[in-house]
């Protein structure tokens, strides 16, 4: 479970986001909706301890992970959580294989990869380069990167952003069936996918939006 208390995040430009109080029950998948910019992305990266919150606590499963020291919270993410990212961070002249054997440097096992990349409908894929993918197929082997360490948590930012609506679709419900029993947090601008979660955040009402001084 990932409760959110008080927290805000401060930028350069003297933004400052204040979130509502949150909790995200394990087992459930939530969307999150609202235009680029609204602080969907920043609200990921604080859970997933890229980004170090200006105020407030994120607490995981009992522990309060906003406050831990860095390497506490890059161990934690390697571990327990999978990130999706938008642009699949995939490396286009290596195989899907070695794609996700990637992760084999931070002592991630490989033996769930082939039950993986058969649920996700990609196993045909497996020896053949990324470039060479639709761009459907390659959000599915960013799928199966991200569960390759069977985690606790899983955060997609926009895993439909550069896909037509039907493939996104077809993508999210994979993600979905894939996710069960997990904590998944999916970032979206498409309201039409709204209805294959079982919850759905408005980030317009979930964010504020306030001006600060550099001092305060």
């Amino acid at each position: 479970m990932i409760t959110v208390s008080g927290l805000s995040k401060k930028f350069r430009d003297g933004t400052l986001l204040e979130y509502k109080d949150m909790t995200y029950e394990t087992g459930r998948t939530y969307a999150l909706l609202g235009a680029s910019g609204c602080g969907k992305t920043t609200l990921l990266n604080m859970i997933a301890g890229i980004l170090s919150p200006y105020s407030g606590t994120i607490e995981i499963d009992g522990r309060v992970m906003s406050s831990a020291p860095q390497h506490e919270k890059d161990r934690f993410r390697i571990e327990r959580i999978g990130y999706i990212f938008q642009d699949f961070k995939l490396i286009d002249q290596m195989s899907v294989e070695d794609n996700i054997r990637v992760l084999e440097l931070e002592h991630v096992g490989m033996a769930n990869m082939d039950e993986i990349l058969d649920r996700l409908g990609i196993s045909q894929f497996k020896h053949r380069k990324v470039n060479r993918l639709s761009g459907g197929e390659k959000q599915r082997v960013a799928i199966a990167r991200a569960l390759i360490k069977k985690p606790d948590i899983i955060l997609a930012d926009e895993p439909t952003g550069n896909l037509n609506f039907s493939t996104g679709l077809d993508v999210v419900r994979a993600l979905i069936e894939v996710a069960k029993g997990k904590t998944l947090i999916a970032v979206t601008h498409d309201d039409r996918l709204a209805d294959l979660f079982d919850v759905v955040l408005d980030m317009t009402e979930l964010v504020s939006y306030r001006e600060v001084s550099e001092s305060a």
